[in-house]
């Protein structure tokens, strides 16, 4: 059996990718010709090149298969062009599946985001049915991954066998951009931490959410959407448990988040104007902050049987990758 992994060369799609591989099936990529390979290295894998926005591209990508498992966002708390989030994550998403139904692709699963899931107004753990709107989107990126998710309930009511993932935040080895989890964990690493903000979030093992997606595949329901997420933890309990791990001091400092606000806002100005590059204090990182984004994974745990690696153990992986690649 021939399977389609997009995004396959990041954090999740690379977890994703291996996974797949270890079940035997024929694995296909889809690359840009400027891809990093490092989460490629020693996979038996065919790689085809082509972009999210060009059908003709997917169509070849996806001939043959009989499975997509569509991993590939832009991923990021800013853009210079804000654009690009709309362009890949919406539309390419589009794309892309309305050509895996014209080709007769047989199952698919889609990677979504736990941001485009909501959280109750009178606090707990929000489920896959807490009610949300883009309304209460923060940033570019969760507007455009809610918008796709959207897309995507609709081409599932029109017939199309989707199943939407929605990992919380994956913690592991081969985090090689970082992405914005990993970051906190290179930057706690460097002792750049003096100070955090009380927030909360819901951590979890990277390989725990790849099996979450060959489960979904394998057993989830079409149309159903499934939160692939661990343990509910605030941000003073993830750095003690770094701490212990590292030996780095965690932060006694605590701010409010409307404190770093302002700070927020004047490093995107300096983005924007001088440097051109990722702002140090993303500005929709503080504004999320005034959340604990806490979820509850039962259902994925019930109908997929989700494994729960122990968060400090995928931290502690997090941790010895970062610091055997040179990160930290």
């Amino acid at each position: 059996m021939k399977v389609l992994v997009t995004g396959a060369t990041g954090f999740v799609g690379a977890a994703v990718a291996r996974a797949v591989a270890a079940t035997g099936a024929e694995l296909r990529v889809l690359v840009r010709r400027d891809s990093d390979l490092r989460n490629l290295e020693g996979l038996k894998v065919e790689q085809a090149y082509g972009d999210l926005r060009d059908r003709d591209c997917l169509r070849r990508a996806l001939s043959g298969c009989a499975q997509l498992y569509h991993v590939a966002a832009h991923y990021a708390l800013w853009a210079r062009d804000p654009s690009v989030f709309y362009e890949v994550n919406v539309t390419g998403t589009r794309t892309l599946l309305e050509t895996a139904g014209e080709l007769g692709v047989e199952r698919i699963v889609y990677t979504s985001t736990i941001g485009a899931i909501g959280l109750p107004a009178s606090g707990g753990p929000g489920t896959e049915d807490t009610p949300v709107s883009l309304a209460q989107m923060a940033g570019d990126y969760k507007r455009s991954k809610y918008l796709a998710e959207e897309e995507v309930h609709k081409l599932a009511r029109a017939g199309l066998p989707v199943i939407i993932v929605n990992p919380s935040a994956p913690v592991g080895e081969r985090d090689v951009k970082p992405t914005p989890t990993g970051q906190i964990i290179v930057d706690f690493m460097k002792g750049r931490m003096w100070a955090y903000i009380e927030t909360g979030m819901n951590l979890v093992d990277v390989e725990d959410v790849a099996v979450g997606h060959l489960r979904a595949m394998e057993r989830g329901r079409v149309g159903e959407r499934y939160i692939l997420g661990n343990r509910n933890l605030s941000l003073r309990e993830i750095f003690e448990m770094l701490s212990r791990l590292t030996g780095v001091r965690a932060p006694r400092i605590k701010l409010p988040w409307q404190a770093v606000l302002p700070l927020a806002y004047a490093n995107r100005w300096i983005a924007e104007h001088l440097t051109h590059r990722p702002p140090r204090i993303p500005l929709e990182g503080v504004r999320m902050a005034k959340y604990r984004m806490y979820y509850d994974c039962s259902k994925a745990r019930r109908e997929l049987g989700l494994p729960q690696t122990p968060v400090e153990t995928a931290l502690e992986k997090a941790v010895r990758w970062f610091r055997d690649h040179g990160y930290a």
